[in-house]
């Protein structure tokens, strides 16, 4: 097997393999920040046989699939439609591409997949490992490349031949692989945690176009392995685990082997490269090219909230501010603020109609099923619930850390717009001390009489947190639970001393917070970590943090630093 390609050989064989087969590939992710490496790799994307259209992460359904042309339809009298950036196979160019809706990365997978012959390069410009391409274009994209850490002096000007290029796509179709091929690449997508069907076909795509490079009729071993480190290997979820050896049928050992047999006279153990199977020899090229920092990436993704983060607040729908999405038909109430362009597109079909019918003459006939209104996407209100544990001997100190960390935390709520309630329980049950509010004034005022001492109703204060959290999500924010204790449960939500039962109180009350899409973390203030809170974070589906001897600073910069994760 050849040596792996370095980074800047996988950017020109990946530009290639698109020359040569740009619908069968479906296109390239490119994970990069604008700069003179990434202008190079756009530059080279000349080299596709298509014409190039450039896409914006907000673009609307009119540009995609087409439309009315509003001026000369009303200029002609008749409809005059216009044709989409969809109609033909073009080569499309999506900067900011992290910042794909779910609706665009639906609308060009479609695109993708009615095989009309469009190529997609999704130029990733994400920072963060949560800023990525969405899940619908990732697993259509053939190309994973990623350019962050390749310097300007490890690039060299591209040169392909487009006559070569021309050849290979005419030598493409009557290329052929070996049927076991394309099993051999599901194995190795399985070994390295892919759960994707289309990864190992677009593998085999990728074979076929390096053997068309090379001038070949059919795929050979190298041709496969490239195709691994290019499509397979940036998928990677997983390192490959060794298969477990099957133990021999007879305890008998081996004849011992005689030196003269061996006509190489090679070193005992060694085993040439073409009697390795296929897998074996993927596996390796896969394993050269994986990242080296593949288990930190698949750490800092299992941190990422399921349920959309609890970072930024959920998004909705609204009708006075926000980013602009696609207007809707509505009436005129004096609240909603009229689409005029879309209200004309929607009236412009039936003018020649109108005119005829009404009665009275008029340049413009508008009906109200022709009024379409505007619509915005806005964050809701985000809202942290602090459930602090007040009971046991050294419940003062540690109200104090929560209460400095509930000042520092709201000391930068109006920039993001954050709101802070606090429950407090303690003794036989739990008390809402502070509902859902962004006065640091109003805070601070009730946080200097916050009482202390008692039992551990823990059960109690994640009941009285959800229905905080139920009420504020019907009011249009986004809740998250912060609990900071430092002990077991020992009072059950009917207020009686029982640990058993109370344990079982709690784990209940933190699986119908996981339930209801609550996210939240478990804050273990106590001096050693305590084992069963672990199980409890675990039953919330929320991160456990054990911060023993943390201060208000401390507990300000955990809680922000998951929030913001």
């Amino acid at each position: 097997m050849t040596t792996p390609m370095s980074p800047w050989e996988r950017v020109e064989t990946a530009l290639a393999a698109l020359a040569v087969d740009p619908a069968g590939l479906g296109g390239m992710w490119l994970r990069a920040r604008s700069g003179p490496v990434r202008d190079r790799v756009v530059a080279g994307l000349s080299v596709i046989p298509l014409p190039q259209r450039r896409l914006h992460p907000s673009i609307g359904d009119e540009q995609l699939f087409g439309g009315i042309d509003l001026a000369a339809t009303l200029a002609s009298g008749k409809v005059v439609e216009r044709a989409g950036i969809l109609a033909k196979p073009a080569l499309l160019v999506l900067p900011m591409a992290e910042r794909a809706t779910p609706g665009l990365a639906a609308r060009l997978a479609g695109a993708l997949d009615q095989n009309i012959g469009h190529c997609l390069v999704a130029l990733d410009e994400g920072a963060e490992p949560d800023e990525a391409l969405p899940v619908a274009l990732n697993d259509r994209l053939g190309v994973h490349v990623d350019l962050d850490a390749l310097p300007w002096g490890e690039t060299d000007p591209l040169e392909l031949d487009p006559e070569g290029l021309a050849a290979a796509r005419a030598r493409l179709a009557a290329v052929r692989a070996a049927p076991g091929i394309l099993e051999d690449l599901t194995i190795v997508a399985v070994r390295l945690g892919i759960d994707s069907l289309r990864a190992p076909m677009l593998a085999l795509r990728m074979s076929k176009a390096l053997a068309a490079l090379a001038g070949q009729s059919e795929v050979e071993t190298d041709d496969v392995a490239a195709a691994v480190e290019l499509v397979l290997a940036p998928r990677a979820t997983q390192f490959p685990e060794p298969e477990p050896e099957e133990p021999p049928e007879d305890d008998t050992p081996p004849p011992p082997e005689d030196p003269q047999d061996d006509p190489d006279g090679g070193d005992e153990g060694e085993q040439s490269l073409d009697d390795l199977p296929l897998q074996d020899i993927l596996l390796e090229a896969a394993q050269a090219a994986l990242p080296a920092d593949l288990l930190a990436q698949l750490a800092a993704g299992k941190a990422q909230r399921g349920q959309g983060g609890a970072g930024a607040g959920a998004k909705r729908k609204g009708n006075r501010r926000g980013r602009p999405i696609p207007s809707r038909r509505g009436r005129i109430d004096g609240q909603t603020r009229v689409d005029i362009i879309s209200t004309l597109r929607a009236a412009a079909p039936w003018q020649t109609i109108r005119r005829r019918d009404s009665l009275i003459e008029r340049k413009l006939h508008i009906r109200t099923d022709d009024i379409r209104v505007k619509r915005y996407e806005e964050k809701s209100d985000r809202l942290l619930i602090f459930v602090v544990d007040a009971s046991g001997s050294a419940a003062m100190t540690r109200l104090a850390e929560a209460k400095g960390a509930v000042e520092l935390l709201l000391a930068e709520a109006y920039a993001r717009r954050d709101h802070v309630a606090l429950v407090a329980f303690r003794g036989e049950g739990a008390e809402l001390l502070l509902p859902p509010t962004r006065s640091l004034v109003q805070t601070k005022r009730r946080l200097a009489a916050l009482p202390g001492g008692g039992g551990t109703p823990l059960a109690a204060g994640l009941r009285l947190a959800l229905e905080v959290a139920t009420t504020a999500s019907g009011r249009g924010m986004t809740p998250t639970v912060a609990l900071l204790t430092d002990g077991r449960a020992n009072i059950t939500l009917e207020g009686t001393a029982n640990r058993a039962i109370a344990a079982e109180d709690a784990t209940r009350m933190a699986q119908a917070l996981r339930l209801n899409n609550l996210p939240g973390m478990v804050i273990d203030m106590g001096m050693r970590p305590e084992r069963s809170l672990k199980v409890l974070a675990d039953a919330m589906g929320a991160p456990y943090i054990p911060l023993p001897r943390a201060d208000a600073n401390r507990l300000s910069s955990a809680v922000s630093a998951v929030l913001d994760a």
